[in-house]
């Protein structure tokens, strides 16, 4: 798909237009300034911490399973900033989708560890960006992106109309997007020597997860990591990013390589992978998308979490 690729005719059809007037704000809302995007994600987040519903159980429950060392008093903070912290993912988004590279080039930003990435090149490898499902992942992602080429997995929308116009702003900034079922591409891409940036923090219900903890708890994880390294030959290097809570931006941070991965188990790698979200969630755990059903699948004999 181009960009000058006109819609699909089925696309225009009446029963799309409210998908179309959703574009069309998110649209609006990336032409603000980044300052202003800021607070008015705030507003919003006032908002979305006020808000009952199933999302705020599962996040609720989540934080009980990963964090029980805490008092209900801190977990009830950790919640209402968690739930708020919804409100600037959704300005973050359009920025994210929408913004222009003018806009993006405006927007206070740190890179740790670039000298990874240029010695995993220097040695002609691929590399693999592990990241997780944090808050402000696509707009980090965008950010990254002003200084290195990558690609990007991704989870294909259920509603066409932001599908398509979502993944024609990928592009813009992205050399290629994957989806998880497209393994053989990603591979290629990173024998080419590309860069790939994926978070493997979810549960897929696929046939390629492995139980293995996470804070403790056996959580269904997939094994992606592991297989696109083992078959591409690509270096593992763990993403870091979360906001500055004063407004002033993004921190990112590339770290080392993991030593001696893939290794010969595939659960072992996977639970490696495990532990080393558990240490970005520490870092930021306001930020982490606590709203994902994170244990929706058990072991064999265990009962439902949720």
């Amino acid at each position: 798909m181009t960009s000058t690729e006109p819609a699909p005719p089925r696309l225009l059809s009446p029963r799309y237009w409210p998908s179309w007037i959703g574009i069309g704000v998110i649209w609006l809302i990336a032409r603000l300034p980044y300052r202003l995007l800021f607070w008015l994600g705030r507003g919003l987040g006032l908002l979305t911490a006020l808000l009952p519903g199933e999302r705020r159980h599962v996040a609720q429950r989540n934080l009980e399973i990963c964090l029980p060392q805490l008092t209900p008093s801190a977990r009830a903070t950790l919640l209402r900033a968690s739930l708020a912290d919804l409100g600037l993912m959704l300005v973050e988004f359009a920025l994210a989708w929408m913004g222009s590279d003018r806009a993006l080039a405006r927007v206070p930003c740190a890179i740790e560890g670039l000298e990874h990435l240029d010695a995993c090149r220097e040695k002609g490898k691929g590399v693999l960006l592990v990241g997780a499902h944090f808050s402000h992942l696509e707009l980090c992602a965008r950010l990254v992106s002003q200084r290195m080429r990558i690609a990007g997995m991704y989870r294909v929308m259920d509603d066409p109309v932001f599908e398509r116009c979502v993944l024609r702003a990928r592009l813009h900034y992205a050399e290629a997007m994957f989806t998880k079922d497209e393994l053989r591409a990603s591979v290629r891409y990173l024998r080419r020597r590309g860069t790939l940036w994926y978070a493997p923090d979810q549960d897929m219900r696929g046939k390629d997860s492995v139980f293995v903890p996470f804070f403790g708890v056996s959580a269904a994880t997939i094994t992606a990591t592991h297989h696109l390294a083992r078959l591409s030959g690509a270096a593992v290097i763990p993403f870091f990013h979360r906001r500055r809570h004063d407004g002033r931006g993004y921190v990112l941070r590339l770290e080392a390589p993991m030593a001696d991965f893939p290794g010969g188990d595939v659960v072992a790698d996977t639970a490696r992978v495990n532990l080393l979200i558990q240490r970005m969630v520490d870092e930021a755990p306001d930020q982490y998308l606590w709203v994902h059903k994170r244990f929706k699948s058990r072991p064999p004999g265990e009962k439902a979490l949720y």
